[in-house]
């Protein structure tokens, strides 16, 4: 019954928020307040989703609404605003798609825009037609006009660019005229030669920046051909990274170009092959011996300890019996007090029953004599009959008590019964093998062959002194252990197996040649360094053509790792959406 008062209830609390929605968006309707009436009729279907009533006037409010906003969008185009015009057509459509009239005043005004922005285009307002073109495909992204017409611009911007940086170019900023070609490229692929002609750009800058690196054969003087041909200039060029113009050759570098100078010579080969005889010992099995089982000695412990365990649990047991049973004695002693108390009690009160009757016999009609007072017959045992209640409550708590020690020591004699049985079953003994060392014989085989280079790095500047030679040793080496079979106790024969001599003699090569080539890195860090301070210096004005050409080189020189600090900045000024289209990527 509740539930369906509860029901009947929330049935009414709806209807009566239907109805208010219904009732207001009748009369925002009437008034034209149009959003207002939206939001209330959809407060309506809210509670009432299946109404068709308010379905049809939510629809008609809907035409009302947008023949209306076709009246505000017919005088926006009147006016010959046409941008102003497309967002209230649009939102004519989206309140009544049957809006036919609607549609084709929409049809006309993309039409209107899209030859607004092809006489722009005529004109060379590119930006102006761009953005009309970019308006219409808001509204109609498979416009066929506007798509031909957005093609059109970008060609027109990717030859502007194109012409851009050809004039730069020929003015010898090549920084600039590398940034206008990749914009060019990023505007249409394939309007310009743009990637091209960034590419033959991006050659010329990278020559003008590398960093020469003038080497020529190098010396042997330990009469070691194959090691030599290990420190070859073209064996440095491979080792040093590829992506930065660093430039190895074997002739004069350009006059005051930055660059180093690399000298070497081989001072000798060593070779050195030696052998050390050591020992080695395996364990082998000898024979097995029975020994006491450690696992009976575990279970033994493990059986001590849960005895010790059941002793206290049944000390525990024996302690709340001995409680129990007294407190049983005291519960029958309370019991008796309390029964003698209630028979004391009844006689008293049936004895003052019987005075009163007799006294009532003697009295006068209407008189209450004294005998017949009822308190003779109040409860008189209170005291006993709470003693007896407190005691009977303690004793059902102590047998709970009771029966839980008991549980506990059924459970604990159990763990002892299955101990005893794993004790029992364990053995006495265990076979246990023993091993015993044998020695043999072992010869390390070693082989190293130790290169001796000198290299001499010179600055290619005017008033760079020369530099100290430096020379190191660059040592390879292989070493293997070989050992006599020995069956008896399973030593398998291990024969040497050292690398090539001539092997070792390339490996020390190329150890010299990386170490020369990252000395030579150190001296191309330190310029192109000075080159990246110096663009740093100029990103405040990221877009003036002056920090352009100085950043441009700045990071062809760290093509493997460019400084986003640099990079970013210069794309975002010449608006550049993949910054690494710069290095040609």
């Amino acid at each position: 019954m509740l539930a369906l008062s509860l029901f009947a209830l929330l049935a009414a609390v709806g209807c009566t928020t239907f109805a208010r929605a219904v009732k207001e968006g009748d009369s925002f309707t009437t008034q034209r307040q149009w959003a207002q009436a939206e939001a209330a009729y959809q407060r309506a279907l809210a509670a009432e989703p299946g109404d068709s009533e308010v379905k049809v006037k939510l629809r008609d409010m809907r035409r009302a609404w947008s023949a209306e906003v076709l009246q505000a969008a017919e005088a926006k185009r009147a006016q010959g605003d046409l941008a102003g015009a497309t967002p209230l057509l649009v939102r004519a459509l989206e309140l009544d798609g049957d809006n036919a009239e609607a549609r084709t005043a929409l049809e006309q005004t993309l039409e209107a825009r899209v030859a607004v922005a092809q006489k722009a285009l005529k004109e060379d307002k590119l930006q102006e037609a761009r953005a009309e073109f970019d308006a219409v495909l808001a509204v109609d992204a498979q416009h066929g006009a506007a798509l031909k017409g957005v093609k059109a611009v970008r060609t027109a911007f990717a030859r502007r660019w194109f012409t851009n940086a050809t004039r730069l170019e020929e003015e010898g900023k090549l920084g600039n005229a590398l940034m206008s070609y990749v914009r060019a490229d990023q505007e249409l692929v394939g309007a310009t030669p743009a990637r091209e002609r960034a590419e033959a750009v991006r050659r010329k800058l990278q020559d003008e920046v590398a960093f020469m690196v003038v080497t020529s054969p190098a010396e042997d003087k330990a009469n070691a051909p194959d090691v030599l041909q290990r420190l070859s200039p073209g064996r440095l060029a491979a080792m040093l990274p590829q992506e930065v113009p660093i430039r190895v050759i074997t002739t004069e570098a350009p006059k005051d170009h930055e660059g180093v100078r690399v000298g070497l010579a081989l001072e000798r080969v060593l070779p050195v092959k030696s052998v050390e005889q050591a020992q080695k010992s395996t364990r082998y099995v000898v024979t097995n011996k029975a020994v006491p089982n450690p696992r009976r000695l575990e279970l033994e412990t493990a059986l001590l300890t849960q005895e010790r365990k059941l002793e206290e649990v049944e000390r525990r047991l024996g302690g709340v019996l001995r409680e129990y049973l007294r407190r049983q004695d005291e519960l029958v002693q309370a019991r008796e007090v309390a029964g003698r108390c209630r028979d004391r009690e009844r006689k008293a009160c049936l004895t003052a029953l019987s005075e009163c009757n007799a006294a009532i016999g003697r009295g006068k009609p209407g008189e209450i004599p004294k005998e017949c007072d009822p308190s003779r017959c109040n409860a008189q045992c209170m005291q006993e009959e709470d003693s007896y209640a407190r005691r009977s409550q303690g004793a059902l708590e102590l047998e709970r008590k009771l029966e839980g020690a008991q549980e506990a020591a059924e459970l604990q004699r159990r763990e002892v019964q299955r101990g005893r049985d794993s004790w029992y079953r364990e053995p006495l003994t265990v076979e246990e093998p023993v091993y015993a060392d044998y020695p043999y014989d072992v010869e390390l085989h070693r082989l190293s062959l130790t290169a001796t280079v000198t290299e001499r790095l010179v600055d290619l500047s005017k008033d760079a002194a020369a530099g100290s030679p430096h020379t190191g040793d660059y040592v390879a080496m292989h070493e293997d252990s070989s050992n006599k079979a020995y069956d008896k106790v399973g030593v398998l024969a291990d024969p040497v197996q050292l690398r090539s001599e001539a092997e070792l003699r390339v490996e020390s090569g190329d150890k010299a040649m990386e170490s020369i080539a990252s000395r030579v890195m150190e001296r191309f860090d330190v310029y192109r360094q000075r080159r990246v301070e110096d663009a740093r210096r100029g990103m405040v004005r990221p877009s003036a053509e002056d920090v352009v050409e100085t950043a441009v080189r700045a990071l062809l020189l760290t093509a493997d790792a460019p400084p986003q600090d640099i990079l970013l900045p210069l794309a975002r000024a010449r608006g550049l959406d993949n910054p690494q289209a710069l290095f040609g990527q």
